[in-house]
């Protein structure tokens, strides 16, 4: 094992989320924003070098106030969606970076609507992950609203709207990429599976403590889920009543778990024991003898952890892997530093 010898970006303050800018084919880069309860807080588009040597901060951009959620829209690279606090309520919206952000000093960003629908703490934003498609869904504690985006009037309407229940406190969720009527949302004690044309529940995970879930891009039924004490567990969805794989969690909360978007069983991990976690697992034998050959070696080993990158100074809640380049992946640490890392050596093992 080993610590990091990625590549570093900092910051100016603290920050708790990064995400791929997918929709850009043309190079490697990430968008992520600063949680300052008192200074004006930050959006940072940052670029992989094509040397694959340094981070270029290819946008600078001022933000009203803490972001605590944030992702890329994947059909166009120029907006995003944030969620934030005023320190006394939160809000959510849609962003756009302006079309000559490079050639000004302090270019504003535009805001393309509010997703001013929500009561109470919102607590995440998500994008369709499969094509082209105006559809939006947000999380507050206790609703899941579907939206239908129109960039070009500027505007956002709810589409429908279900309640979790009493008994449960959302606090986040996922969006099937096989699927684009499914949505998996996550509480203090399970896993709710929606179908978004009814809106009406489909089945449930009973589990505690489970902070973050995302599905395996490449193979249908597959959830990986984070859980507070009890590790990182990988469910077949057909066969929800108990986990297929059980992978360990980090040594303090495991917070965030990502699938990559390319290779088979590859996973990422974080927790705030300052500590990133990369895993091989397949979820069964037959995957393993028809998965790419350059995971091949790595599914062999008794171990499934490859590696673990050690050397963050403070807790890292945000993790994105890069669909363009699927063997590099960006970390987040709550002192707002980025650092870029290349999974390359742990994939070409024979």
């Amino acid at each position: 094992m080993q610590g990091s010898s990625g590549i570093g970006y900092g910051l100016k303050y603290q920050g708790r989320c990064i995400s791929d800018v997918r929709a850009d084919t043309d190079h490697t880069s990430f968008i992520t924003g600063t949680l300052s309860l008192r200074e004006e807080n930050e959006v940072h588009l940052i670029r992989l070098s094509s040397s694959g040597t340094e981070l270029i901060c290819e946008g600078l951009f001022s933000h009203p106030n803490e972001i605590w959620d944030l992702a890329s829209c994947p059909f166009d690279q120029r907006i995003f969606s944030t969620v934030f606090s005023t320190g006394e309520s939160y809000g959510a919206a849609i962003w756009q970076i302006p079309e000559l952000y490079g050639q000004l000093n302090s270019p504003q960003l535009e805001r393309v609507a509010s997703l001013d629908a929500h009561v109470g703490k919102i607590n995440c934003v998500l994008w369709c992950p499969s094509g082209r498609h105006d559809k939006l869904i947000s999380i507050d504690d206790e609703n899941i609203f579907l939206w239908t985006l129109d960039c070009s009037k500027k505007a956002a309407q709810v589409q429908s709207k279900q309640s979790s229940g009493l008994l449960h406190y959302l606090s986040g969720g996922a969006w099937d990429p096989h699927d684009i009527n499914a949505v998996a949302t996550t509480c203090e004690s399970s896993v709710q599976f929606w179908d978004l044309r009814t809106m009406k529940k489909t089945n449930t995970i009973e589990r505690a403590h489970i902070r973050n879930a995302n599905y395996d891009m490449k193979k249908n039924h597959i959830l990986v889920t984070a859980e507070d004490e009890s590790g990182i567990h990988i469910w077949d969805l057909r066969k929800p009543k108990s986990p297929v794989r059980e992978l360990p969690g980090h040594t303090h909360w495991t917070w965030a778990v990502t699938c990559n978007p390319e290779y088979d069983g590859l996973i990422l991990s974080a927790g705030t024991d300052s500590t990133v976690n990369l895993w091989m697992a397949p979820t069964s034998a037959e995957d393993e003898a028809t998965s790419e050959s350059i995971a091949e070696s790595a599914t062999q080993q008794a171990d499934p952890l490859l590696n673990s990158y050690s050397d963050y100074e403070d807790s890292v809640y945000g993790l994105a892997w890069s669909n363009r380049e699927p063997w590099i992946f960006a970390s987040l640490s709550y002192d707002g530093r980025v650092v870029v890392e290349s999974v390359k050596p742990f994939l070409s093992r024979k």
